[in-house]
């Protein structure tokens, strides 16, 4: 175990932390569910396919709805129920948009639909490993939701050589990876040991916030035999489970813009997808639930939470005893770059980690007043920009400006609204402009695409009118030559005739 005591990276806030709420709130298991919401559209915008119809009778475990690539992960039932309806229904994006939704009316039978006995995955080769965890739908439990099994293919293409794992969770309130590193160590790193082999890397590290003592312990022990693992303890500042930050941290090297942390021969990883790659190739069980911190100043009794991926919010909150009459505001991940739950009855998907109930104080509706030049946002923001500048530019819906000041490159990790002393919402700012940007860039694309359909189309229209024109001028010349023969042959037969 190595402690590294320097700050790492420069900016970086110490937000009031709040977990001591659930820290020491072992993990139980959610009740079973009445019903399950299995949205058939993913975050990144890919559709899955139902494998099931209105009527059928699913198991626990079941492959239930599959996409056309690997980056479409697929949906298994994490209940034994029957399938009841298939409609849109609302969805965890902030707007409350609703989606194509597979709905499941669990039965009192909790067991797996199916006997997985234990394999050994030493008879497995690489590729059967990082099938095996696409089949499983496992995506980063860290909050990105990008398929496991994608990145590690890309990191063994590249020649990877060290897999860091973070067990960081910096966001405040958020205990659901502690808790996990404290009570299933053993699983954590033996899922590491099967990544490390999967993508043929010649270490792993396991980065730990130095505000973790116990987890720090637990898989220090875990991992004491091996060799090629180690734990290295950080310093706790936010945004330290940024990828790039934990990478400058640990290794002191640095991702540049616009680049891959592969293509420094590092593959990031979260400690729950570590023990989810371990249930995956050691039981061969796929992803149909995870833990979730359930906080807040809203909720009555904070937990940590087992949850079969979708449960609908209003049972995580029922199982903590409901909400205060002081709550305001329903999140999604952490109270830093969460996003507003519209809805008590949206359903958890695979990349939320974090249920808070804030209240009228954690919330911070203040009103918002002028900037006051004080660069205490540049001072925060992590990676070196600009907020202010950034928020002035967005404001007057000029983009292009806005990119000079690097909006590309900030990761919207909320550091710089925390310390604004005006309450100006920057974090607001960035994500609206960004949101124009793409809208502007999909209608350029679009507009090209109608461009070349349209080029397209005319020279189609050209190349047919230019083919009947030439059929008609041979038509034509055919038929001039039929009657220059017909009327030699007569001029040949008056001359015979003559004769």
């Amino acid at each position: 175990m190595q402690t590294l005591f320097a700050k790492p990276f420069r900016g970086g806030i110490h937000p009031t932390g709040h977990k001591e709420r659930t820290e020491q709130s072992q993990i139980e298991k959610l009740p079973t569910p009445k019903r399950i919401f299995l949205g058939l559209q993913q975050r990144n915008g890919t559709l899955l396919t139902p494998l099931v119809k209105v009527g059928d009778y699913v198991g626990k475990g079941q492959l239930v709805a599959k996409g056309a690539s690997d980056m479409a992960v697929p949906l298994h039932s994490p209940v034994n129920g029957t399938v009841v309806e298939i409609r849109d229904y609302v969805s965890a994006h902030p707007s409350g948009i609703k989606i194509k939704t597979l709905i499941i009316k669990s039965s009192e039978d909790n067991s797996w639909s199916e006997n997985y006995p234990p394999i050994n995955p030493d008879t497995l080769s690489q590729d059967e490993m990082i099938q095996r965890i696409l089949d499983a739908g496992i995506v980063g439990l860290g909050g990105a939701g990008f398929p496991s099994g994608v990145k590690l293919r890309l990191a063994k293409q590249k020649g990877v050589h060290t897999l860091l794992i973070n067990g960081g969770e910096c966001e405040p309130y958020l205990t659901c990876d502690d808790r996990l590193m404290q009570e299933h160590a053993s699983e954590v790193v033996a899922g590491i040991e099967l990544m490390v082999r999967a993508i043929g890397a010649k270490e792993a590290l396991v980065a730990v916030e130095d505000n973790k003592p116990r987890s720090i312990e637990a898989l220090s022990h875990a991992a004491s035999e091996i060799e090629n693992i180690s734990v290295k303890v950080v310093p706790s500042l936010y945004p330290m489970g940024s990828e790039r930050h934990l990478i400058k941290a640990v290794t002191g090297k640095t991702v540049a813009p616009g680049e891959l942390s592969v293509a420094l021969g590092i593959l990031v990883h979260n400690v729950a997808t570590a023990r989810a790659v371990y249930h995956a190739l050691r039981f061969n069980r796929p992803l149909i639930e995870r833990v979730i911190t359930v906080s807040g100043g809203g909720i009555e009794q904070p937990k940590n939470l087992v949850v079969p991926i979708g449960t609908p919010v209003s049972d995580l909150l029922t199982a903590c005893g409901g909400l205060t009459m002081s709550a305001q505001r329903l999140v999604a991940g952490g109270p830093m770059m969460g996003q507003v739950i519209p809805s008590p009855y949206t359903p958890v998907d695979k990349s939320i980690g974090g249920l808070l109930a804030l209240n009228e104080q954690e919330v911070r509706d203040d009103q918002s007043h002028d900037c006051l030049r004080c660069g205490r946002c540049v001072s925060a923001c992590p990676m070196g920009l600009m907020p202010f500048q950034m928020a002035a530019h967005s404001r007057v819906s000029d983009y292009e400006g806005a990119q000079d000041y690097g909006l590309n490159n900030c990761l919207l990790c909320g550091a710089c609204s925390y310390v604004c002393p005006s309450r100006i919402p920057l974090v607001q700012h960035f994500s609206h402009a960004r949101g124009q940007i793409n809208a502007q860039r999909s209608m350029a694309q679009k507009s090209a695409l109608a461009r070349k359909l349209t080029d397209a189309r005319k020279q189609r229209l050209d190349r047919e009118a230019a083919a009947k024109q030439a059929e008609k001028e041979a038509k034509a010349a055919a038929r001039k030559k039929k009657a220059a023969e017909k009327k030699a042959k007569q001029a040949a037969a008056k001359a015979a005739a003559g004769e």
